[in-house]
């Protein structure tokens, strides 16, 4: 048993070592390129313009007339002193001279103005992340025939009409079945 695991080994060892390998050309029948689909993230923002009523200032009022403070409140305190008896005509008399000094102020400014408001635009921008699909090529798929046998395989490049292949070339051992030759390219075979 020992002596025909030995003869074994060395019958391996000695196929081997007669191996030999070499570098040939093969013809390129079809290349295709070879995608796969990838996601790409990317911001997309669009601007839109909103009105917003911004307070301007209300024009400066003119300075206080005095002739009209002077005269409402003359008159205002004429009319208080009318209406009271005693000591209340007193406060009659004074209350109707501030509220006449009012009034009159009024009548010769005018009211106090309103603040006023104009429309303004602002941009107001709103961004988002979204996913693009892209098809991105990773190589080439590359069938070729080498003495009438096809293989493919995928390659960086294109290799154009030819492709390297690296050819051993072993014996075999005795005794073991021996496959038919290839056939040329185009014939069916027959029996």
């Amino acid at each position: 048993m020992k002596r025909a695991a030995l003869f074994a080994l060395l019958a391996t060892a000695f196929v081997a070592a007669q191996a030999d390998t070499f570098v040939d050309n093969a013809r390129v029948r079809s290349v295709q390129p070879q995608y796969e689909t990838v996601q790409v993230p990317r911001e997309e923002c669009r601007s839109q313009w909103v009105n917003e009523p911004q307070a301007v200032a209300a024009p400066q009022q003119q300075q206080n007339n005095i002739g009209g403070i002077v005269l409402g409140g003359v008159v205002g305190g004429l009319l208080g002193n009318q209406v009271g008896k005693g000591h209340g005509k007193e406060a009659a008399t004074a209350v109707g001279a501030v509220t006449g000094a009012v009034v009159g102020n009024n009548i010769a400014n005018g009211p106090p103005q309103p603040p006023q408001y104009v429309d303004s635009q602002r941009e107001v921008r709103s961004c988002r992340q979204v996913v693009d699909m892209q098809q991105r090529q990773t190589g080439f798929v590359v069938s070729y025939e080498y003495h009438g046998h096809e293989y493919s395989t995928v390659m960086p490049r294109d290799p154009g009409p030819f492709v390297p292949v690296q050819v051993s070339i072993t014996p075999m051992a005795q005794g073991a079945a021996v496959p038919p030759p290839p056939r040329p390219a185009g014939e069916y075979y027959r029996r």
